[in-house]
């Protein structure tokens, strides 16, 4: 999501994400891997456990709100698989 919102802005260079894109994507890569949740991790805006610090959360809403719905087109299988943990964190609730 990360590289089509970037790609998107016209901040890709290179096929290199921007220098901001790319300290966003890392600090995210980063906190899922120490999520505690870990294989049973609900999308984060389902989640109990809010592990970005303000800035990066809001930062991660823009991102998605943009590439959201370019992902059907784009990631149709990546879609279909978040779409489906979705709809598996709403029934454990």
């Amino acid at each position: 999501m990360t590289r089509i919102y970037c790609c998107g802005h016209r901040h890709l260079t290179d096929d290199e994400l921007c220098s901001d894109c790319r300290g966003f994507l890392d600090y995210a890569l980063k906190r899922l891997e120490l999520c505690p949740l870990s294989d049973d991790k609900p999308p984060c805006e389902d989640c109990s456990i809010h592990c970005y610090k303000k800035e990066q959360r809001e930062a991660a809403r823009i991102i998605m709100r943009y590439a959201g719905p370019r992902m059907l087109w784009r990631h149709p299988v990546l879609t279909f698989h978040y779409l489906r943990a979705k709809i598996k964190a709403k029934k454990k609730q």
